[in-house]
């Protein structure tokens, strides 16, 4: 165990608050370390305490770098006195006695068995010595027939239900829940499984953190939502199921849309396509289509309309599971979806307003935030038109028609776009005003 030669106690208040408690959870240092720094405890002192080097401390407290080495995990957690299971390890060994005395020498849990068992021997092979050896026969005797089989109907049934969306709910709390539930399967890689349900549990902690990511990506996170997809990615990579890991790279590349970066999203969605392969799948269908939009963002329409094309094609032979009107699947208003973006940006707003009219008639499926993206597209078409004021007017209504809370993230920045493109003269219009005023409430 790492000791420091000034303990460093971590504010004991702050252990006590909720969004800590769930970042130990998560093993989010860079909450942690952050929250530390703010109560006092310089990246110095830290880097004492645990023995991580204060430069990378302060990477990963900016989130540019992460922690995941369980030798490091544990020198945190002895080092700032971190109680085991707010970190998913087992009780340390300074826990079972909180009152350390000056120039006392605690020993580790091993040489205290040690002399527990030789103590109990010197004093005769009795029954009750031999208990202790009998024990530890036991011990070795569960590890060889434990088989380490988790029952994941549970999980499996938890990512079903929340690949549905939002379901009219705050994404906010999707994200708690999301992120309870990540923290809840990430300790279980930690234990022993047989391959098979380590491969499963690697899968199923890329699908949720993978759709952490879009939450966060739709809340207009982006850096937060780079981090999880680079999670996600790393969990689909370790399941080796290639779909999965295509619709990771494609819903990342969705961040680069929409964050003013379409020739990473065109190199990510490539990638993506790549990996997917030949196989008539939703992440496949899903790649094909952020292609499209990213080569039309990057002003290349042969690229675009060949991606367009692809991306029909594939749609078109997607078996009905793969259909599915989920956060997984690829159904046939978020096909629409994308291909109203890549032909509004292109500026072929005839075909654009047909797919858009195309995903909005499919009304029992279409949530509020897909609405008002199809009907913000709908007004850019309008602005292409040359018809710029109608265009601000229908952008107001779209966003109007939704509270003001989910007037963030993506809605907030399409229409932000919107208002950028009006020109100088227009801007002090009744309807450009109006917008202007909406995007600042």
């Amino acid at each position: 165990m790492h000791r420091s030669s000034a303990q460093v106690v971590f504010p004991q208040e702050l252990l006590a608050q909720p969004e800590i408690r769930l970042a130990l959870a998560a093993r989010s240092f860079a909450t942690v370390f952050t929250a530390a720094k703010n109560a006092g405890l310089s990246y110095n002192r830290l880097a004492e305490a645990t023995g991580i080097k204060a430069e990378k401390i302060s990477l990963v407290a900016r989130g540019a770098a992460s922690i995941t080495a369980m030798e490091t995990i544990e020198r945190i957690a002895d080092g700032l006195r971190i109680p085991g299971a707010m970190l998913g390890l087992a009780a340390r060994c300074w826990e079972q006695d909180s009152t350390e005395h000056p120039g006392s020498s605690r020993q580790e849990p091993p040489m205290r068995r040690r002399e527990l068992l030789r103590d109990a021997l010197a004093a005769g092979l009795t029954t009750g010595s031999l208990t202790h050896v009998a024990a530890v026969l036991a011990s070795a005797e569960q590890a060889l027939t434990y088989t380490g089989r988790t029952d994941l109907t549970q999980l499996h049934a938890v990512v079903e239900r929340y690949s549905h969306g939002y379901r009219g709910r705050p994404a906010t709390d999707i994200l708690a829940e999301l992120t309870d539930q990540v923290a809840t399967v990430a300790p279980l890689l930690q234990q022993h499984h047989p391959q098979s349900q380590r491969t499963e549990l690697a899968r199923i902690l890329g699908q949720l953190g993978g759709m952490t990511a879009i939450v966060l990506h739709d809340l207009g996170r982006e850096r937060e939502a780079y981090a999880w997809f680079a999670t996600a990615t790393q969990a689909g990579e370790q399941s080796g199921d290639r779909s999965l890991q295509a619709w990771v790279l494609a819903r990342k590349a969705m961040v680069g849309l929409n964050f003013g970066a379409p020739q990473l999203a065109a190199d990510l969605a490539e990638h993506a396509r790549h990996v997917a392969g030949r196989a008539n799948t939703a992440a496949s269908a899903l790649s094909a289509a952020v292609a499209a939009r990213a080569y039309a963002l990057t002003r290349e329409p042969g690229k675009a309309l060949t991606a367009m094309r692809d991306a029909d094609r594939i749609a078109a032979a997607l078996p009905a599971r793969e259909r599915a009107d989920t956060w997984l699947g690829h159904c046939e208003q978020k096909h629409h979806v994308h291909l109203s973006q890549a032909l509004t940006v292109l500026g072929h707003t005839g075909r654009a307003r047909e797919t858009q009219t195309a995903a909005l008639q499919l009304t029992p499926s279409t949530s509020t935030l897909t609405r008002t993206l199809l009907r913000l597209d709908a007004a850019a078409c309008e602005h292409h038109d040359g018809r710029t004021l109608d265009a601000c007017h229908l952008a107001v209504e779209a966003l109007s028609d939704i509270p003001p809370r989910s007037r963030v993230g993506l809605p907030r920045r399409r229409a932000g776009d919107l208002y950028g493109c009006v020109p100088g003269a227009l801007r002090s219009h009744p309807q450009a005003r109006a917008l202007k005023e909406l995007l600042a409430g």
